[in-house]
């Protein structure tokens, strides 16, 4: 006869579900293992839970969901469980505004993405736009776990929806801090703003090694897709930074100029800046020879408080400024041509820039202000086949669909596009858009041909009259900032 098990106390049952509970949130906050913890931090990574507390204010940070196991049997991955299943997610506070994370971890099965964790990503990014709260992801992942098949794919559609459906309803941002690659490059591409860390991301749709095979041609991965890479050549990226800490001050930073939600106005910051402040160095800013070329950064600084301006996209499409800066405590969206790289013309890459920037200001209500010096769009065939109309569109577009405030400053040559933007009139009141002129300025044409161009099979052009030189004269004076003035195209 056996003898009758102990009846343990309700103490000792409240005891032994307590040890429970410790004993999985420490296996979740393990991760890998100190083993692999020790090989990210020698490879100048850092894990993501101390991402996570590096980002957000100290002791802020509610987890969520972590004691979700995968749930594939496949593989012998039933032996293989941890708990978290290689994803941390929550909220917390950067500046003491809410804002939900997630942060994939690179010691779990090299961070990749698994149905479960899946769902943990959906559900953050749902209570986000519940909560009117901007999104944060720390990626780190190689990419779909391949054991779980279609069933991870699956997750991938899943958070591309998400992704849009909260475009330009919160910010989302995303911090590429190791590897990212296949379909996993897809969602941080919806997303409004990507940094990276200069050594230790890379993000590319296929690898060195597929690459290889199919065109024969040898890369490697911080060619093909490190930060350097996206943020000078393909724009895909917006920020590069030093290492993971100078990632996350980086974001940190970018959220005090920006809403919770497109209906909350920007975080306001007191300053000692006083709106009535004159500067002295502008009126020699702008050199009286047309073709001396100048930065348009020293005018930005020189008006906004505290002359500091966080620029967006530094490295990429150069003969355009773009980034946020304040005004009398206020965030506003800068956008300038600049005229110290290739005379600050319109290209292709130019356009696709500053259209993403004004209609992520325009979703946000964030103003505008406009620094413009352009010759025009740089002709070119290379520019034609690639669509400078399609893309310059681009550019016009978002200036005409931008109902947020907008102030223009003519520099010295606004070209017509830029014009007919700047002049348009607030759906609400009616007013046009404010618009100022630099002295010297001038509104200028660029012309699609030239007028003394003979005719094939017609004898060359005779040399200008005194008759034609005058009316040359009097169309110059047609379009100088005082006619403009005439004709209220500037204020």
């Amino acid at each position: 006869m056996s003898e009758p098990k102990p009846i343990l106390s309700s103490a000792a049952k409240h005891r032994d579900r307590m040890e429970e509970l410790h004993r999985i949130s420490a296996e979740a906050e393990a991760g890998g293992g100190p083993e692999r913890r020790e090989r990210e931090h020698k490879a100048g990574k850092l894990t993501a839970r101390e991402r996570i507390h590096l980002l957000l204010d100290e002791g802020t940070f509610e987890e969520l969901d972590k004691f979700v196991r995968h749930r594939c049997v496949d593989f012998g991955m039933q032996e293989q469980r941890p708990a978290g299943d290689g994803f941390v997610t929550g909220f917390g506070r950067i500046d003491g505004r809410l804002v939900y994370v997630f942060a994939q971890d690179f010691t779990v099965f090299g961070g990749s993405l698994s149905e479960t964790n899946a769902e943990k990503i959906c559900k953050i990014m749902d209570l986000a736009m519940r909560a009117g709260a901007p999104v944060i992801g720390l990626n780190d992942s190689g990419g779909a776990r391949i054991q779980e098949g279609v069933a991870s794919l699956a997750g991938y559609a899943d958070i591309f929806l998400r992704n849009t459906l909260a475009s330009g309803v919160i910010p989302q941002i995303s911090a590429i801090m190791g590897p990212c690659a296949g379909g996993a490059v897809y969602s941080p591409a919806i997303t409004d703003f990507i940094f990276m860390t200069r050594e230790t991301s890379y993000m590319f749709v296929t690898g060195p090694d597929v690459i290889k095979t199919v065109t024969h041609e040898e890369v490697s991965k911080q060619e093909l897709g490190g930060a350097m890479t996206h943020n000078e050549k393909s724009g895909v990226a917006h920020f590069v930074s030093r290492d993971d800490a100078d990632c996350l001050a980086m974001i940190r930073e970018l959220m005090g100029f920006l809403p919770s939600n497109n209906v909350e106005d920007a975080p306001r910051r007191a300053t000692s800046d006083l709106p009535a402040r004159r500067d002295e160095a502008l009126n020699t800013l702008v050199p009286a020879d047309p073709q001396k070329p100048y930065d348009m950064k020293d005018a930005v600084h020189a008006i906004v408080d505290d002359g500091y301006f966080f620029e967006v996209h530094e490295h990429y499409a150069k003969n355009i400024v773009v980034g946020f800066a304040r005004l009398d405590g206020r965030p506003v969206g800068i956008v300038g041509n600049q005229p110290a790289f290739l005379a600050g013309v319109l290209d292709i890459n130019a356009s696709v820039k500053g259209a993403r920037f004004v209609r992520f200001c325009d979703a946000f209500n964030i103003p505008l202000i406009t620094f413009e010096d352009v010759p025009g769009f740089l002709p070119g065939t290379q520019q034609e086949f690639g669509g400078i109309i399609k893309h310059g569109a681009k550019l016009l577009f978002a200036f005409a669909e931008a109902t947020v405030s907008t102030n223009a400053n003519w520099i010295r040559r606004p070209n017509p596009s830029a014009k007919s933007c700047a002049r348009k009139k607030s759906p609400s009141s009616g007013i046009a858009s404010p618009i100022h002129s630099w002295p010297p300025s001038a509104a200028t044409l660029t012309p699609s041909s030239n007028p003394r161009t003979p005719v094939p099979g017609s004898s060359p052009p005779s040399a200008p009259s005194k008759t034609s030189v005058i009316r040359i004269r009097r169309k110059s004076t047609a379009t100088s900032r005082y006619e403009a003035a005439l004709f209220t195209f500037i204020n």
